[in-house]
């Protein structure tokens, strides 16, 4: 209802209010008459007259009125033709909604709030929640939000060919932004939030329905299916994390890995070529194939991460790159490549970059280095789950190093 009343009314806030009032309309109304034969109809047809009846007491919109009369006529029409695809516009009334949610002149958590709030169906509420900030906060950023669309006059509408890639990124880029915060909370004290991953992974099977053709939408429904699959396993009975080597794969989700890899398959038989979330899914692919961690084919990681950097340029990337050189051909050869990083301008505060040197230094026997590492990277870290995780690896290092010195010091004979 929303996605069609924002189409022809291109006001966000007025679409969202009229389906409000049509729903209470029914409220009102339905138990005195019954629910009607198609109840979607009839909320979209009172919501419709309710804008044409707002629309003439404004008297500066005689354009939309006239618009808002041919679609109901439009829709009448089509209820009394059994062949009719309604289908077919609530499909196309989604996807333009999705790509207006979604617009590059709303900043990224805009973004992904008013996608929550409109197409997730969660509430303020349970947003402001799963993002740790107060809910008058989320409430005031979900109005600019709407607001903004409003004063750019945004139109309600699927971009043309020469843009069409362009907005898909921002969409799809909204969608895996809301995953990853459900996936590796970025703050507060739960390492996961599923009900965001949840809610990512329902928008990803929404976008691959209305763009079917579209090989990175499949791609970004495997990626997430086949993350999301190692949930269970990530955590322990008190909610601390496991790192993948460590957890338990008989706990993986083997029905999400299925899909996933399917998802997968659908981007490959697209041919054409794989993106940077096919890419990333096939990354995952490579974990989810392994029985056991021991199995891994890292060598393909390190090949399939070689092709992403050079997609992306991205040095987050870079640094995955260096895990899985580290992986297949020794701790040294994945430090080589951190160290041609430390000083990259991206990475400033970035904890991971730390972690993973001190995790490599750890390998090659350099507890002291690798203890402050982890030091460091606990300082930065936000979420108090990893912190935790970093400095516990921390000490561990530094009892490793006290354990070696003990052994190499003179005996009192």
């Amino acid at each position: 209802m929303i996605a069609g009343l924002a189409r022809t009314t291109r006001d966000l806030g007025l679409a969202e209010d009229l389906a409000q009032e049509a729903l209470v309309a029914a409220l009102e109304a339905w138990p005195r008459t019954g629910i009607p034969d198609n109840p979607g109809a009839w909320l979209t047809a009172t919501a419709k007259r309710r804008a044409i009846d707002l629309f003439r007491r404004t008297a500066t919109l005689e354009r939309k009125h006239e618009i808002l009369a041919h679609e109901l006529e439009r829709d009448a029409a089509a209820a009394a033709d059994p062949l009719a695809r309604i289908d077919d516009v609530v499909d196309d009334d989604l996807l333009r909604l999705v790509f207006a949610t979604c617009h590059p002149v709303l900043a990224p958590a805009a973004r992904a709030a008013l996608t929550l709030r409109l197409l997730g169906g969660l509430t303020t509420a349970e947003i402001a929640r799963a993002y740790l900030v107060p809910e008058p906060t989320m409430a005031q950023r979900i109005v600019r939000a709407k607001r903004t669309l409003a004063d750019a006059d945004v139109p309600f509408e699927v971009p043309g060919h020469d843009q069409l890639e362009e907005r898909l990124g921002s969409v799809l880029g909204v969608v895996y932004l809301i995953f990853n915060e459900g996936y590796a909370a970025t703050a507060g004290g739960d390492w996961m939030r599923l009900d965001l991953c949840r809610e990512a992974m329902r928008l990803g099977r929404i976008l691959a329905g209305l763009a079917p053709d579209e090989a990175e939408v499949h791609g970004l429904v495997a990626l997430m299916e086949l993350q999301a699959s190692r949930a269970r396993a990530r955590v322990d009975p008190t909610g601390a994390p496991i790192l993948l080597l460590d957890q338990d794969r008989t706990r993986w989700d083997r029905t999400l890995i299925r899909h996933g890899l399917r998802a997968l398959a659908r981007a490959e038989a697209l041919g054409s070529g794989l993106g940077s979330y096919g890419l990333q899914a096939s990354i995952a692919a490579c974990h989810a194939r392994a029985p056991v961690a021991e199995e891994t084919d890292w060598v393909r990681i390190a090949a399939l991460y070689e092709a992403l950097a050079r997609l992306t340029r991205s040095p987050v990337v870079e640094l995955n790159r260096a895990v899985a050189l580290g992986m297949a051909f020794g701790p040294a050869a994945g430090l080589e490549l951190v160290e041609q990083l430390v000083d990259e301008p991206a990475l400033r505060g970035y904890h991971l970059l730390p972690s993973v040197r001190g995790d490599l230094l750890e390998k090659l026997g350099r507890m002291a280095e690798a203890g402050a590492e982890f030091e460091r990277a606990a300082a930065m870290a936000g979420n108090d789950r990893e912190r935790t995780l970093l400095r516990e690896r921390a000490a561990a290092c530094a009892g490793e190093r006290r354990l070696l010195t003990s052994r190499d010091a003179p005996s009192a004979a």
